[in-house]
């Protein structure tokens, strides 16, 4: 939908509501709702504003101290909300609703940097004025659950009811039960202009996986958080509730955020090289981005594990990687190298369905193309279980180690700046924080009656 189609549905009565929103630094869509007609008039020419410090609170949404973006000290401003009107899609599951995501400005115009899809554009244009396109794709699991967000909430989040009584990985018996659900996503998505190609049962129970076709990577990061949200207000209008946790349960899997990728330049694929031949068909330029994401991957981990919960995901024999390393369709290890021809890709199976896109993009595209830049070679293929191995290196254990790490790269200082590394960073050290005062149910069965 473009802006011509959005007014003459306004005209016709078929949309009287524009949903306009922008990604937090979780990943998470905030915003208002404007009048269809008002939004014509005023909000597609001249933007909007929101408070400042809605990229400087946690996930309950209390201001948090010690940023320099956004502060008591200062007021707590407003941010200039700009219309991409490059995104306006209908939202099928909300009657007569359109959709449009905004980037963020100061108000003297410059962008700011901080928010989640200005650090992605940053790394585009660095990639841009090399002649390079990027083509990606993120592949998201969750858990569906028989309860309500509501029931779910007054529970404390306990008993939750997976909605399959056993693992349903490729399994099309216990997922037609959910059929009318997933229906609706995958049509209610690809009306959206989130193309989706399949949905299938995922390893545990209740798991499930939902493919969208690939893209550039700002139009993917688009679509991503746009899938996010609407799978949540669609199971919800089906009385069920789902999550995206990166480990909801100590028994069951990890939900992945698998990201696919590879260079492009006129048209064709870059990463494949059909003379490569025991390098598997990956060209110079594949094995030196690879080497990029071999060599910064962890200390920039803080973008593909952005939680306390990311990192319990991160356990041999569950799916996610604990190591670095790359192979050829082993999915023990932290890269996978799929395809062929132009579908020749790297899959990153680091982040987890917590991962923020647009910040996960942009450090696959910053991590890489420093193996460019500094002639990398990702080394031999790794053969075997790389869970077991221990000359592997490991990724960060925790959300603090991660955060030391990125706070003392200077590769994300460099590739992100100074400001952003700091912001992110800092939210990062407020939430273990936060972690470390809470007492936890663990405690309570542990400690309770005999200590």
């Amino acid at each position: 939908m473009n802006i011509a189609e959005l007014t003459r549905q306004v005209r016709s009565g078929a949309i009287d509501t524009v949903v306009v929103a922008f990604a937090d630094p979780f990943g998470r869509l905030v915003g208002k709702r404007f009048r269809a007609d008002f939004f014509l008039k005023s909000v597609a020419r001249h933007g909007t504003h929101g408070c400042n410090y809605l990229l400087t609170v946690n996930l309950p949404m209390d201001p948090l101290e010690g940023f320099k973006l956004a502060n008591w000290e200062s007021g707590f401003g407003d941010f200039e909300m700009r219309p991409d009107l490059a995104t306006i899609r209908l939202l099928p599951w909300q009657p007569g609703a359109a959709f449009v995501l905004c980037d963020l400005h100061h108000h003297n115009g410059n962008r700011v940097e901080e928010a989640p899809r200005s650090v992605l554009r940053r790394q585009l244009e660095i990639l841009g004025r090399k002649g390079l396109t990027c083509e990606c794709a993120s592949e998201l699991e969750f858990y569906l659950f028989n309860q309500t967000y509501h029931s779910a909430f007054t529970s404390g989040y306990r008993e939750l009811q997976p909605s399959s009584d056993y693992r349903i990985d490729y399994h099309l018996m216990q997922p037609t039960r959910e059929e009318p659900l997933m229906r609706a996503i995958r049509n209610g998505m690809t009306a959206a202009r989130v193309p989706v190609e399949s949905s299938k049962g995922e390893w545990s129970r209740g798991q499930h996986e939902i493919n969208f076709t690939h893209d550039q990577p700002l139009p993917m990061g688009d679509m991503h958080v746009v899938f996010k949200q609407g799978v949540r207000e669609i199971a919800e209008q089906h009385g069920k509730a789902v999550t995206f946790m990166a480990k909801y349960s100590a028994s069951e899997a990890g939900n992945s955020c698998h990201i696919h990728m590879s260079l492009w330049k006129g048209g064709r694929n870059l990463f494949w090289d059909p003379k490569a031949g025991g390098q598997g068909g990956g060209s110079r330029l594949f094995r030196q981005f690879l080497g990029g994401l071999m060599k910064y991957s962890p200390e920039l981990c803080l973008c593909f594990g952005p939680t306390i919960n990311s990192y319990k995901r991160y356990q041999a024999g569950s799916w996610a990687p604990t190591r670095m390393a790359w192979s050829t369709d082993n999915r023990t290890c932290g890269f996978r190298i799929v395809g062929h021809g132009n579908g020749f890709r790297v899959e990153n199976r680091m982040p987890g369905a917590d991962a923020n896109p647009y910040l996960a993009f942009a450090a696959m595209l910053a991590a890489g193309m420093a193996g460019v830049r500094e002639d990398l070679d990702c080394g031999p293929e790794y053969v075997g279980n790389a869970y077991v191995d221990p000359k592997l290196a490991r990724l960060p254990s925790s959300l603090r180690e991660a955060a030391d790490l990125m706070d003392g790269s200077p590769l994300a200082r460099s590739a992100f700046g100074d400001g952003v590394v700091e912001f992110y960073v800092h939210h990062a050290r407020l939430e273990h924080q936060a972690f470390n005062d809470a007492v936890t149910d663990w405690e309570r069965v542990r400690y309770f009656e005999q200590i």
